[in-house]
């Protein structure tokens, strides 16, 4: 059941047996081997140069599978034999949460609004899906707006770059589909119910992020929508809906994985697509000059873009391709090895949106038979561990703060902050690698130079910069200013918690008692040799030992 005019029919439906004539939608991010999840881990350094996107093998290639262009077709059919278009599709309304009190679409609108944000994507995409069924099921058109800021946190234009290309290719599909895309520049809270007045828009459908920024631009919106107007927000990110999964803040993986889990045969299904829209709108969406909108921006650009990392839909698809043929059958066993190229690399598109982590699991899992300890890891940090970054980040507003962590995190960090420290570094010889750990340089160098880095060393990462720096408060303002200013998947709840997880304990427990550390778990470039072949990353991004005079 969806919003629809009250005036053109009535609608009953149950909560606590009270009918009602209008829809109503039911609703208010470590353990031992902890870590980013796989999607989120960084680029593997390879044996030689890497090709952007990893390049799939040739069509003559021993035990290839199809180009990217067939794969994108083969998804493309997938959503096909699922449903003819999203009203012959069973959505699930749990889904959706209604944030205002407007419930239905009144007579005499003229189009309905799907505000695009986290998630920059056409197809496999729940809320752009749940926009064009109230459009469809009103006889109204559908337009797409992406509210732009010329500056967010520390995003610098290697960011934006990747977000701008991958909305041009939004763009141009929705032309496609007969849906105007409309590129708004500015303040979100302004911008979109000005929009919606100026065009007498009947509806609002906005994506979920659980992050405090995003989160204040939806609720400006809501208070400075017309009162008629209903606002929708659609998880459409994670698999299970944030607000379906949880309650409550987990305390760790194993707490959340029996609720995830329970959830994934309701949530976990195939798409239907999202078609040629029959209701033209009476008016055209103003020409995008998108060199012309990087010019605008207010961003630092020193960080340029990378090369190996193709941004937009058909960009992660072929990532995705080339994990499944390629890295998926060593994933399980070498993922924790940063010499070996067995990550799934997908984690800058589910960053920007640009392909669903529900179509990448779709995917993967096919391969079960032949490859399942690696689909299985695989899941479990696909979306067991990548959904509990976001339940932390929705119920704890201090997600990158130490008034965020654990009681019993805060005080063995406080009860150690006087500890003497060997060595103690500034921002700026951290951020330029300038330490007198190869290792350590090495992983800062390869998330300068790539935008990523591997999964295993950013927990190694993090916590040598708790034992560099003077404070705790210092280490993870650091580590949160490097991440979001080099890596493509940066501002992220995924970021937040693997720095939390390191330097303040989220997710994970007490462990044996030590300097600076505390309780916090230890790790030590020993470590790291008897779990790889450190010399060889060294190597590969040139991290030197530099000594103080």
């Amino acid at each position: 059941m969806f919003l629809v005019r009250a005036s053109r029919f009535s609608i009953k439906c149950s909560l606590n047996h009270a009918p009602y004539r209008f829809l109503l939608l039911i609703g208010p991010t470590m353990e031992k081997s902890a870590s980013s999840s796989s999607s989120s881990s960084s680029l593997e350094p390879a044996a030689k140069k890497q090709k952007p996107n990893d390049d799939p093998p040739k069509p003559s290639d021993k035990g290839s599978a199809v180009g990217r262009e067939d794969y994108v077709a083969m998804l493309k059919a997938d959503r096909k034999a699922t449903a003819k278009s999203i009203l012959d599709f069973d959505f699930n309304k749990k889904r959706v949460r209604i944030l205002s009190d407007a419930k239905t679409i009144e007579d005499g609108k003229q189009g309905v609004l799907y505000w695009m944000s986290r998630d920059a994507r056409v197809q496999d995409n729940w809320a752009f899906l749940f926009a064009q069924k109230l459009a469809l099921k009103n006889d109204l058109p559908l337009h797409v707006c992406f509210n732009l800021v010329p500056k967010f946190l520390d995003a610098t234009i290697r960011h934006f770059k990747f977000m701008l290309k991958g909305l041009e290719e939004v763009a141009e599909e929705c032309r496609k589909l007969n849906i105007q895309f409309h590129l708004l520049r500015g303040s979100a809270g302004e911008n979109v119910p000005a929009f919606v007045k100026k065009h007498k828009i009947g509806g609002v459908v906005c994506d979920f992020s659980p992050l405090r920024v995003p989160m204040k631009w939806v609720d400006e919106v809501r208070k400075a929508l017309p009162m008629e107007i209903p606002l929708c927000q659609v998880d459409a990110h994670n698999i299970v809906p944030v607000w379906v999964t949880s309650d409550k803040q987990e305390y760790a993986a194993r707490t959340i994985r029996a609720k995830v889990n329970k959830n994934l045969p309701t949530y976990l299904t195939p798409f239907p697509p999202l078609v040629k829209h029959p209701f033209t709108a009476d008016f055209e969406a103003d020409p995008i000059s998108w060199t012309q909108v990087l010019d605008t921006l207010q961003v630092d650009r020193t960080v340029e873009a990378v090369e190996w990392a193709t941004p937009g839909y058909a960009g992660g698809v072929k990532t995705l391709q080339t994990f499944v043929e390629k890295r998926l059958g060593k994933f399980n066993d070498k993922r924790n090895d940063p010499t070996e190229n067995a990550l799934s690399n997908l984690s800058p598109w589910f960053h920007f949106g640009q392909i669903a982590v529900q179509r990448a699991v779709l995917t993967v899992k096919k391969h079960g038979k032949r490859y399942s300890e690696s689909v299985a890891s695989f899941c479990e940090e696909a979306i067991v561990r990548r959904e509990l970054s976001d339940n932390f980040c929705f119920h704890n507003k201090n997600y990158d703060n130490l008034q965020g962590a654990y009681d019993w995190a805060r005080k063995t960090l406080d009860d150690h902050r006087k500890d003497k420290r060997v060595y103690c570094y500034s921002r700026e010889e951290l951020e330029t690698a300038k330490t007198h750990d190869d290792l350590w340089n090495s992983a800062q160098l390869q998330m300068v130079k790539e935008g990523k880095m591997h999964g295993f060393l950013r927990m190694y990462w993090a916590k040598k910069i708790l034992e560099w720096t003077k404070t705790p408060e210092e280490a993870l303002e650091t580590a949160i200013y490097l991440n979001d200013r080099y890596s493509l998947d940066g501002r992220d709840p995924n970021g937040y918690v693997g720095c939390m997880w390191s330097i303040a304990g989220i997710h994970d427990q007490g462990w044996k008692e030590r300097e600076i550390f505390g309780k916090i778990r230890y790790m030590n470039y020993d470590g790291c040799k008897r779990k790889f072949n450190v010399n060889a990353f060294v190597v590969r991004y040139g991290g030197k030992v530099h000594r103080r005079k």
